[in-house]
């Protein structure tokens, strides 16, 4: 059957021809796709800790990773919440506590007061004004390396996990 390898490009090209103008417009004008999203192992996320001039800083808060560089004048080498960049910080968040015992993702024994705080920090100040870049592997995957089957994409508009998978 010779006939049917040649038939493929012409149907492409009859289809794209089809393409409205508009809809071509469209597909030009569109930003290049958002980063993929990545996942971050403890020793990816440690690079973006704001040490490094001209380096994009990162956080992560409940396992999502969220790039502040934007606000380097808060967590930018030497600023005030330095350290909670380059780490998952989920419990000094939710504790506003910048102690090193409480620069973790674990919020074991949290009171409740502490994890709507944490909720709402998390909506209104991360992900209203950062963008998320990834994820922390922990988020993603269980300990014997098995996807976690809660994991839950944020729904930020420009976001989609299926980058990574």
């Amino acid at each position: 059957g010779g006939m049917a390898s040649g038939a493929a490009p012409v149907l492409l090209v009859a289809l794209l021809g089809a393409l409205p103008a508009a809809a071509e417009r469209e597909l030009r004008l569109r930003p290049p796709a958002e980063t993929p999203v990545r996942l971050f192992t403890e020793p990816d996320l440690a690079r973006y800790d704001g040490q490094q001039e001209g380096q994009p800083i990162y956080l992560a808060v409940k396992g999502v990773v969220f790039d502040v560089t934007s606000g380097k004048e808060f967590y930018g080498k030497g600023a005030p919440y330095n350290a909670l960049a380059g780490k998952d910080s989920t419990r000094g968040v939710a504790k506003m506590s910048l102690d090193p015992a409480d620069l973790t993702h674990d919020i074991t024994g949290l009171t409740e007061e502490e994890l709507k705080s944490l909720d709402d920090i998390f909506n209104n100040v991360y992900k209203a004004k950062y963008p998320i870049v990834g994820y922390t592997s922990r988020r993603i995957l269980n300990e014997d390396g098995s996807p976690n089957l809660d994991f839950k994409p944020e729904d930020q508009p420009h976001f989609n996990i299926r980058d990574e998978f």
